[in-house]
């Protein structure tokens, strides 16, 4: 009888704290939203869309928002924001990382998610062309009806629609609003970040298009250290190995060195001194452009968002 009990009570506790070889309650809750099935689409827990449409262009848009799993818990607390380009593949890829990295324990802060759609019914190079390019002057192998150059006006639609509009309807941290892109998404980055630093906090850049118009983006950061003594951000800068220029060796980029370009911009800012630049720059060894992503975005999180 008194055996019996006893394993009563060690069934007990092994459901109530996980058993070692088991799911963790963290996992358990992540695995507690069942899918409609019967073909219908995937849907992402905790998860919304809402329509922030420009109305300077008059062009439509969408951002993605994902909650941390302790929003609904803790009504009182404010939490930080993650503004990232090229919504369709970096916010569920964001969204899966921010939560498996606090699978066992947390690693890092919880945050607000949130995804910038291309334009509604655009082709998604149609409008990162146009939305994160700072000029005119676009690539050769663009197609010629392309359309460049229009950053200037996506940024201030980023300042005065979406970032008012996710402030006033979630409990965001003010002093901890970050800014995430990658390639043409990082070059919008670096163009904000040299031109209106203040409308974010900290900057994740991976792999981004500095050759672009003769590296107009590295022009842009000696105008304005030319204007300024100070840069008081947050900087993160990653870019895979296989992004240097070495031809003939296709796993390498065959026409431009963006590793090369990376190490100019990182150069140049470590040589202002400024006091209130926080840089890290990485080059993540056996990535070229397309699979470096995921892991500079790990990274980066870790970076700027530990738990303290």
């Amino acid at each position: 009888m008194k055996r019996r009990f006893l394993n009563a009570l060690l069934i007990v506790l092994l459901a109530s704290f996980g058993m070692p070889d088991g799911p963790t309650q963290a996992q358990a809750q992540s695995t507690q939203k069942m899918q409609s099935g019967e073909g219908r689409p995937y849907e992402i827990a905790d998860s919304e869309v809402w329509d922030v449409p420009d109305p300077v262009s008059g062009r439509g848009y969408q951002v993605f928002v994902a909650l941390p799993p302790s929003y609904a818990k803790q009504p009182q607390r404010r939490y930080p924001v993650l503004y990232v380009t090229d919504a369709d593949y970096a916010f569920p890829i964001i969204r899966q990382l921010g939560r498996r990295l606090n699978v066992e324990g947390p690693q890092i802060e919880e945050f607000i998610l949130v995804g910038l759609s291309y334009g509604k019914g655009e082709d998604g190079g149609v409008s990162r062309q146009r939305d994160y390019t700072p000029t005119p002057n676009g690539p050769s192998t663009a197609p010629a009806n392309a359309i460049h150059g229009q950053a200037l006006a996506y940024q201030r639609y980023l300042r005065d629609q979406v970032k008012p509009y996710i402030t006033a309807r979630y409990r965001t941290d003010p002093a901890k609003a970050l800014f995430l892109g990658h390639s043409y998404g990082a070059l919008l980055g670096a163009q904000i970040l040299f031109t209106e630093p203040g409308m974010f906090n900290s900057y994740i850049l991976g792999s981004p298009s500095l050759w672009y118009d003769k590296r107009y983006a590295l022009k842009l950061e000696a105008r304005y250290a030319q204007q300024h003594q100070d840069l008081t951000a947050n900087v993160y800068l990653y870019v895979g190995a296989y992004e240097a220029l070495r031809k003939g060796d296709r796993r390498y980029n065959q026409t431009v060195d963006m590793v090369a370009d990376n190490r100019a911009l990182e150069a140049a800012l470590r040589d202002r001194k400024y006091p209130g630049l926080k840089l890290k720059s990485v080059i993540l060894d056996d990535e070229d452009h397309l699979s470096v992503a995921p892991r500079g975005f790990t990274q980066a999180l870790k970076y700027l968002l530990p738990v303290r």
